[in-house]
């Protein structure tokens, strides 16, 4: 009777500890599979001009950022203001993934609050962000000269400021940026 017993006491424990570890984590370092593997392949339209096509594959001998953004993400204009300092920066480029969007939605918002790609990519139906592993906007993809992902940031990509709003953070100064110049050495 106490062998009956033990197991499912032993099964609850084990929940218990998974449970309390996991709380005790930040979920926006939910670990990417595709941390340095090849970015997955795409070729997409233009948001500012659909007749012309954008790929991964033209980013090929460069290190830059696909930032995942929509004009309905909340969060993403929380972020806006970070990504129109870091462009100005130029530490490297950063390219849009508007994600499921309605363009004539997004052209309007980056007209209002500012543009801080270089260009963005549609990706009307969402296949390019499943493809990357999108979990939701924003993300930023750190990719390398070969096409390899090198970093993921889940959420936004900014930090809390003394005003409420969002700033800088640290993880771009002690871990972004610090791959971003040895990738491009």
């Amino acid at each position: 009777m106490n062998r009956v017993l033990l197991l499912p006491l032993l099964i609850f424990v084990a929940l218990v500890v998974f449970l309390l570890v996991g709380l005790h984590r930040d979920p926006r370092e939910v670990p990417s599979p595709l941390v340095n593997k090849p970015a997955p392949a795409f070729q997409l339209p233009q948001l500012e001009d659909p007749k012309k096509s954008f790929s991964a594959q033209e980013m090929r001998g460069k290190v830059w950022l696909l930032n995942v953004y929509a004009s309905w993400c909340v969060s993403c204009r929380d972020e806006h203001p970070v990504l129109l300092k870091l462009a100005q920066r130029g530490e490297a480029p950063i390219y849009g993934l508007d994600w499921k969007d309605k363009p004539e939605d997004a052209r309007a918002w980056l007209s209002d609050l500012g543009n801080p790609y270089v260009l963005s990519a549609s990706d009307l139906d969402g296949r390019v962000a499943i493809d990357y592993g999108v979990y939701g906007a924003p993300e930023t993809y750190l990719i390398d000269k070969q096409g390899v992902i090198r970093y993921k940031q889940i959420g936004p990509l900014c930090g809390p400021a003394p005003d409420g709003g969002c700033e800088i953070p640290e993880v771009w100064e002690k871990t972004i940026l610090p791959i971003i110049r040895e990738l491009n050495k």
